[in-house]
């Protein structure tokens, strides 16, 4: 069962591009990555989803629901955390809990507790107190007080600490072991591949690829460095497959994704000094798809 649904979702600020034909589906227990630069799209369609704002054409669901049309009744089953945080300055952070969950009808007294103490934070201050970071996690127990069925996150860990973060993967690693499914959308993609089992990864407004983390990694793509006997002309890797190429002196480095004897034929045709072949990270695989077309 998909939990989420989007069909040539598309959106228009007057005549500026917000997204363009988006189409992805998440599945019930599925944690989806959804990664771009800030500007993407990213938040565009995160908002358009929850009927924050309104598609120009397109559709999306959630739970085989119409955003629109039932927006009411999926959001009692959504945990959101938006990329900026604003609330009322002179509340205290537990009266502030307390009034998201009235908007539950359910008793989330213990998990709001629950929540505070994983997150180290202190639910007797005043918001207007607390740190970019305290603030943060606010947001994240705020989203996950009522125990949603979905968490869509859309940056969620700006202001964190390094020691946080990792908290609050473990935090949302159990609520996934719990059921949850979730919705994680970042332009840090380190986290995208700690945390998710696919991906959707949009360009200028548009979907250019949605794939499993593993197989965005496996052995087709391969990262060379190689130390030249004497220095080679850069036209020399010029071949299919090759990408982000770079030759400087007498070392050469670049992507390959093919075939790997048609590599290994070319670097047997010079004198080597040293190789090195590994498989690249995410990052390195992500600004692939993000070179400009010729």
């Amino acid at each position: 069962m998909n939990v989420i649904e989007i069909k040539n979702l598309t959106k228009y600020y007057g005549k500026a591009r917000g997204i363009i034909d988006i189409n992805f589906d998440v599945e019930e227990g599925e944690i989806f990555g959804f990664i771009g630069p800030n500007g993407a799209g990213k938040s565009t369609t995160i908002r358009t989803l929850l009927g924050l704002i309104y598609p120009t054409r397109g559709s999306a669901e959630i739970f085989g629901k119409d955003c629109i049309k039932y927006g009411p009744e999926i959001k009692k089953e959504i945990g959101y955390l938006p990329s900026e945080i604003f609330y009322y300055s002179k509340m205290k952070v537990i009266d502030l809990l307390k009034y998201s969950a009235s908007f539950y009808k359910k008793d989330c007294g213990k998990k709001i507790h629950e929540l505070a103490e994983i997150m180290d934070l202190d639910i007797h201050k005043r918001i207007d107190d607390l740190s970019l970071g305290n603030k943060k996690k606010v947001g994240i127990v705020q989203g996950l007080l009522h125990e949603p069925k979905l968490i869509i996150l859309d940056e969620p860990t700006s202001g964190l600490d390094p020691l946080m973060q990792q908290k609050f993967f473990d935090l949302l690693k159990a609520e996934n072991e719990k059921g949850a499914t979730i919705l994680f959308s970042s332009h840090i993609l380190s986290e995208v591949q700690k945390l998710c089992n696919r991906v959707a990864i949009i360009k200028e407004g548009r979907i250019v690829k949605v794939e499993k983390i593993s197989t965005l990694k496996e052995n087709n793509y391969k990262k060379f460095k190689i130390e030249t006997m004497l220095k080679i002309d850069k036209d020399y890797f010029n071949m299919k497959g090759v990408s982000d190429l770079e030759v400087k002196n007498n070392m050469v480095s670049f992507l390959f994704r093919g075939n790997i004897n048609s590599i290994m034929k070319k670097i047997s045709g010079i004198e080597i000094v040293n190789l090195w072949a590994e498989e690249p990270n995410l990052e390195e695989i992500f600004m692939h798809y993000y070179e400009k077309e010729a």
